[in-house]
């Protein structure tokens, strides 16, 4: 589940917590018991670095065979 970040535009108070996507937004602060939470933007928790993101690394049009040594 994402942790998302709140701040209240009435006191001033942030936190953040873990939330679904599917959940409704916080509108209630904690500190002041204002309606006055507002979901922040911030940057993602995790990055993907590195080869193999792609679709097409893990397609191939034709699947790569080795001939088999037979013994003479």
């Amino acid at each position: 589940m994402p942790i998302y970040e709140y701040q209240c535009e009435s006191c001033g108070h942030q936190f953040d917590i873990i939330q679904k996507v599917s959940d409704e937004k916080l509108t209630l602060c904690p500190k002041c018991n204002e309606h006055k939470l507002k979901k922040m933007v911030t940057s993602a928790g995790f990055k993907l670095k590195g080869t193999g993101w792609y679709e097409t690394d893990f397609k191939t049009k034709e699947k790569k065979s080795t001939p088999k040594k037979t013994k003479v």
